[in-house]
C-alpha cells in the first residue's frame, strides 16, 4: 500500500511538473538530442568503425536537432550511410519538433486532440491565435514534404550525374538541410568541409538551396495564412511584416556584403560580375539561419562579419524552422523605440496597436539573448586563449550568434574551440532552439501570478 501511495506521488509530481507546456517543448528537444547522442556514439554510424565521443556526438547531435549546422566533424567523412541517415533525422525532427509530428499522428489516426495537446502544439509552432490546430497540423506536414520533395528532385538533376546513385540521397539530405535551416551537408564526398563552396559557381543550385532556406524562414503560421487568403481576403499583420522585412533584410544585407567585399579577393573578389552577386544574395540568405556559405567566412573584412552578426541575431520568422530573436520582435523593439521617440505611449505597427505584452516578450527576448551571447563570447576568448590560441573578439561573438541563432556558419572558432567552449555552445544552440524566454518559463514553478493579487505602482525615472 505505502509503495502505491509513493508511486502515486511520484505519477502526480511527474503530471505537475509536464503541466506547463513549454516544459513539454524543452524536454522533447532534449530527449531527441539523447538519443541522437547515443546513436552518433555506435561505431556502427560511423565510417571508419569508431564511434564518436561523448562530447562530440552530444555537440552534432545539438546541432543537429537545434538545426544550427555548427559542426566538429565533417558529416560525410565521419558517418556512413546509416550515420547520415541519422543526422538528416535529427534536423527533420528538430525543425518541426517531435510535438508537432505526434500531434500530427494523433489527428492521422483519428485521435481528437486533448486540450493540453493543442495548448503544447500552439507553443511549439508559436501560435497561439490560431483556432484550428488540426488543420494548420496538416499543412505544415503537407507544406514541408511538397517543398522538401521539390527541392530534392531540383537538385537531383546536379547531383545524381555528378555523384551516380548516392546523388539521389545527397539531394534528399541538402534539400531537408535546407528547408529546415540546418547548414548541414555531405558534401565532404568532394572536399572535407567544403560545403556549399563547391558549387559556388553553380547559380542554379544556389536558387534552388536559397528558396528552401527562405521557405523554410518564413514560418508556418505565414504559410497558413497565404493559403486561407482566397477565404479570408485578408492578411495577418504578422505575415505582412515576416515578408516585408524577410525582402528588406536580404536586399540590404546582400547589397552591404557586396559592397564591402566586392574586392576582396579571399572571399568574392575573383569571381565574375553575376557571381558576386548571386554569392552574396547566397550568403544574406543564409545568414538567415541557414548555415551554408560559398566562401572563407574567415577571411571576409569585419564589417562583414558584423553585417552577418546583425542578419543573424535578428533570425527568421517566428514559427519557423529557424533561430535567432525573429523578425517580429526585432521590429516590434524597433516600432517601439520610434513610437517612443515620436511622443506616442505605444507601440504602433501598420496603424495596429501592439500590445504592451507582445513589447514586454520582445525586450526580454532581446535581453536575454543579448546576454547569452555576451556571456559565450567572453567565455570562448577566454578558454581559447588558456590554452594559447588568440581567437578575435569579432570571431567569438560571430561564432556565438551563429549558435544562438541556430545558424551554423563559423569563422573557424568551433574547430580550435575546447571542451569547456563547446560545453557552452551546445547550451547556447539549445537556448537558441527552443526559445530563451520557453527554456526559462519550463525552468519556472508559476507560469502567472494569481490575478487577484494587486500590487501597488512603483515610480521610477529613467532617461
Amino acid at each position: 500500500m505505502q509503495i502505491r501511495v509513493k508511486k502515486d506521488i511520484k505519477n502526480d509530481r511527474i503530471n505537475r511538473f509536464m503541466k506547463n507546456p513549454m516544459r513539454v517543448i524543452v524536454v522533447s528537444f532534449a530527449l531527441i538530442i539523447f538519443v541522437g547522442t547515443l546513436l552518433l556514439m555506435l561505431p556502427i554510424t560511423a565510417r571508419n568503425g569508431q564511434g564518436l565521443s561523448f562530447l562530440q556526438a552530444l555537440f552534432t547531435a545539438t546541432s543537429a536537432t537545434c538545426v544550427t549546422g555548427l559542426i566538429v566533424v565533417d558529416t560525410y567523412t565521419q558517418f556512413n550511410f546509416l550515420g547520415q541517415i541519422v543526422v538528416i533525422l535529427l534536423i527533420q525532427l528538430g525543425g518541426l519538433g517531435l510535438v508537432t509530428i505526434t500531434a500530427f499522428f494523433h489527428i492521422v489516426i483519428r485521435r481528437k486532440l486533448r486540450l493540453k495537446s493543442v495548448n503544447i502544439v500552439k507553443e511549439s509552432i508559436n501560435s497561439e491565435n490560431l483556432p484550428d490546430i488540426p488543420q494548420l497540423l496538416k499543412l505544415i506536414m503537407k507544406l514541408t514534404v511538397s517543398i522538401e520533395a521539390i527541392g530534392a528532385i531540383l537538385l537531383s538533376f546536379v547531383f545524381v550525374p555528378e555523384f551516380g546513385p548516392y546523388g539521389i540521397f545527397m539531394s534528399i539530405f541538402t534539400a531537408i538541410s535546407a528547408f529546415c535551416n540546418a547548414g548541414f551537408d555531405v558534401l565532404g564526398i568532394v572536399t572535407p568541409y567544403i560545403g556549399a563552396s563547391h558549387y559556388a559557381n553553380n547559380p542554379y543550385v544556389l536558387c534552388i538551396i536559397m528558396a528552401l532556406i527562405i521557405s523554410g524562414g518564413l514560418g508556418f503560421i505565414v504559410w497558413y495564412d497565404l493559403s486561407h487568403y482566397k477565404f479570408t481576403k485578408k492578411i495577418m499583420l504578422h505575415t505582412k511584416l515576416v515578408i516585408i522585412s524577410t525582402i528588406s533584410l536580404i536586399v540590404v544585407g546582400s547589397v552591404l556584403i557586396a559592397i564591402v567585399e566586392w574586392n576582396n579577393p579571399e572571399t568574392i573578389g575573383n569571381m565574375s560580375l553575376s557571381n558576386k552577386i548571386f554569392n552574396s544574395v547566397f550568403l544574406s540568405v543564409s545568414c538567415r539561419t541557414a548555415g551554408f556559405n560559398t566562401f572563407n567566412l574567415y577571411s571576409m573584412d569585419e564589417i562583414s562579419k558584423m553585417i552577418c552578426i546583425f542578419l543573424m541575431f535578428i533570425g527568421a520568422g517566428s514559427g519557423s524552422t529557424g533561430g535567432g530573436i525573429k523578425i517580429t520582435t526585432a521590429v516590434v523593439l524597433f516600432m517601439t523605440v520610434l513610437c517612443v521617440l515620436r511622443g506616442r505611449d505605444e507601440a504602433v505597427i501598420f496603424k495596429k496597436k501592439i500590445h504592451k505584452n507582445v513589447v514586454y516578450k520582445a525586450l526580454t527576448i532581446m535581453l536575454v539573448a543579448s546576454f547569452a551571447v555576451l556571456v559565450a563570447t567572453c567565455a570562448i576568448v577566454w578558454t581559447v586563449h588558456d590554452q594559447g590560441v588568440e581567437v578575435a573578439g569579432i570571431n567569438a561573438l560571430f561564432e556565438s550568434v551563429s549558435a544562438f541563432a541556430t545558424v551554423g556558419l563559423t569563422v573557424g572558432v568551433t574547430g580550435i574551440a575546447n571542451s569547456i567552449s563547446r560545453v557552452l555552445l551546445i547550451l547556447v544552440m539549445f537556448m537558441g532552439r527552443v526559445g530563451p524566454v520557453s527554456l526559462g518559463l519550463s525552468l519556472a514553478m508559476k507560469l502567472n501570478q494569481s490575478k487577484s493579487e494587486v500590487i501597488p505602482e512603483g515610480k521610477i525615472l529613467v532617461g
